[in-house]
């Protein structure tokens, strides 16, 4: 028989059992998805972020994350968040553009000053509400990731929109990054990242533009041997998540979440700096060349894309006009 002690204990020890798979139970786990390998900054910075996330909420969030697109594409993945299959995607603001207007500013060419005026902007008031300012299509935006600024690479040195002409140029699913190329005289031709280097390789396309790490990181190094930093756009990497799954967390939780978010984008700035060393000098030992080209003949190039803004787009416009103004 029993005795009470052991009874007791019996009850307790059940009691907790139960807790505990409960509280297995009541987890909450997003997904998210991005396009990157393992070994890429913001995978890191993402990394750190979702492990953060779990300790702020004893484990009652987790992020695990699915990278290489393993899900699918960009906008595969924003199409699955869109239908409730994902929770979160890192996409970029080129990509969203198609999805919340507002994020067109961030693709306009030469749109800012410098490094600084960059940051400042995504951290302050304009940032902030571009990132919300998508609720309306079923995600909003938790934070920016460092995307460093996009150039031309090809097989041949660009140092001037001339050498543009006539090449076909592989662009992001934007309006406004293929306007870009048409006031620069070349064939803005969208195409999914994944398909680019078997389409430089086969001339499908003869140029295209990224930044420095993930042009090395995709081995575009191997088939495209010139990379003209001409610096026309910092376009962010941005983290969205479905407006189901934020509203579906506590405050406590979503205050836990932005907290992480905002300490990962800060890590991902000296990420980012370490890959963009690192990866020149791994594309500099393949044999890739970097060439410093004419900036104000491709800045003289692309004003009229701002020039038309106030009659064309005046929202827009106004959006430029603010973020201009930041310090």
């Amino acid at each position: 028989m029993m005795t009470r002690k052991n009874v007791l204990t019996a009850v307790i020890g059940a009691a907790l059992t139960f807790g505990a798979t409960a509280s297995a139970y009541a987890a909450t786990t997003l997904k998210l998805s991005h396009n990157h390998p393992r070994d890429h900054a913001v995978h890191q910075a993402m990394d750190a972020m979702a492990k953060e996330v779990r300790a702020l909420t004893d484990g009652e969030v987790r992020i695990r994350i699915y990278p290489d697109a393993q899900l699918g594409t960009q906008r595969e993945s924003m199409e699955l968040m869109q239908n409730g299959a994902l929770e979160m995607v890192k996409t970029n603001a080129a990509e969203l553009e198609a999805f919340a207007p507002a994020y067109a500013a961030f693709n306009l060419p030469y749109l800012f000053r410098d490094k600084s005026h960059y940051y400042n902007v995504k951290e302050g008031e304009v940032g902030e509400e571009i990132l919300a300012s998508s609720r309306d299509s079923g995600f909003v935006g938790v934070t920016y990731y460092d995307a460093g600024a996009r150039s031309f690479y090809t097989s041949k040195p660009i140092n001037t929109p001339e050498d543009l002409k006539g090449m076909k140029i592989r662009v992001q699913p934007s309006p406004s990054a293929i306007a870009m190329v048409n006031a620069l005289g070349g064939s803005p031709t969208p195409l999914a990242y994944g398909e680019l280097y078997t389409a430089l390789q086969q001339g499908v396309v003869d140029a295209a533009e990224n930044n420095i790490p993930s042009f090395s990181l995709s081995r575009h190094g191997e088939v495209s041997k010139y990379f003209s930093l001409d610096e026309h756009t910092m376009v962010p990497d941005v983290l969205v998540i479905s407006t189901k799954a934020y509203d579906g967390l506590s405050e406590e939780h979503r205050e836990a979440l932005k907290t992480a978010s905002m300490n990962s984008m800060e890590l991902m700035k000296k990420l980012w700096a370490e890959s963009e060393a690192k990866e020149r000098t791994n594309a500099e030992k393949l044999g890739v060349k970097f060439v410093k080209p004419n900036k104000s003949a491709f800045v003289e190039a692309v004003q009229p894309m701002y020039d038309a803004l106030e009659t064309s787009n005046p929202e827009l416009n106004a959006i430029v006009e603010r973020i201009q103004a930041v310090q």
